[in-house]
């Protein structure tokens, strides 16, 4: 008889908690970098913790190794060998607590990995919400070529002042295909979304009334911030000051000879003037938030803007 113990079901040291750490980094990392590497970091932990889960659960062997009739020679009866084989696949102290860590670990992490998740998808859902509606700004005529027009208007009538909005607009006249070309810049600044104002004369004597918009013509050799310095140029590109990018824009369409406005979008760069600008154009972000440039990679996650 051999009375030595088989210890193959003992595993030694396991390298997937290992693997679990460097899963939970890289998601984490990923979180502030980008999302391919977040997913593979979320990946990598799935992937090592289910091992490591499996690895635990089978590397447990039974407290008892033997019934104990069989270790003091008596031969029990059918019920309390039952009982007693019902018992063999039991578990000692260390594997209670391995998988207490495990779950403890879990909930650590859960706790840590979710509101991040959460901060970095939602606003992708949100959004300012600047302009949910096409915005009649009245007839073209309005707006006289090559002048600026202080435009304020109501982004959504039926919340009242509490949506009045105002953007910069310049006629810029036919462009190259013959399409009316207009220059329409939203009034915050792109660092902390302050008011930007036109840094030159006002003619209030010529403003214009058009039902709930107001038309106000002015001259200005650019825009600045007066909360933090920022500076920009007529075609809303950055020139001074703390700002990240050009001005945002709002798009627009000629319906019956009126200026009607479309959604609101972010600007990265203007290279030119006027009706040949080239706008490089993105979907609506933060103040403070990069959209293009290597900047866009360290620094993706909106921060609600002021």
């Amino acid at each position: 008889m051999n009375d030595t113990q088989d210890d193959t079901t003992h595993s030694g040291h396991s390298l997937w908690p290992i693997g679990f750490s460097i899963g939970i980094a890289v998601l984490l990392v990923g979180l502030v970098i980008s999302w391919p590497a977040m997913l593979v970091g979320a990946g990598l932990a799935i992937v090592f913790g289910l091992l490591w889960i499996r690895d635990a659960s089978r590397s447990h062997t039974p407290v008892d190794s033997a019934p104990a009739h069989e270790l003091v020679g008596d031969t029990p009866s059918p019920e309390r060998a039952a009982a007693e084989a019902e018992h063999l696949e039991t578990y000692g102290r260390a594997g209670f607590l391995t998988l207490a860590t495990i779950g403890l670990g879990g909930v650590i992490g859960a706790g840590v990995v979710l509101p991040s998740l959460g901060f970095a998808v939602l606003p992708s859902f949100t959004g300012e919400g600047v302009a949910t509606r096409d915005v009649d700004l009245g007839p073209i005529t309005n707006f006289p070529e090559g002048t600026f027009v202080i435009t304020t208007f109501l982004a959504n009538p039926l919340e009242g002042d509490v949506s009045r909005r105002t953007a910069y607009i310049r006629n810029n006249g036919l462009s190259k295909e013959k399409e009316p070309s207009f220059t329409i810049i939203y009034s915050r600044c792109v660092h902390l979304g302050c008011p930007v104002q036109p840094n030159g004369p006002k003619f209030e004597d010529k403003a214009v009334k058009y039902k709930d918009v107001s038309l106000t013509p002015v001259q200005p050799a650019g825009f600045g911030c007066p909360c933090h310095g920022g500076a920009y140029d007529t075609e809303g590109n950055r020139t001074a000051g703390p700002p990240v990018r050009s001005l945002d824009r709002y798009a627009f369409s000629i319906v019956n000879g009126h200026l009607v406005l479309g959604k609101h979008f972010s600007v990265g760069t203007v290279e030119g003037t006027g009706a040949e600008a080239r706008i490089s154009r993105y979907r609506q972000a933060y103040p403070g938030v990069h959209v293009d440039g290597i900047e866009r990679w360290l620094y993706p996650i909106p921060v609600p803007g002021s």
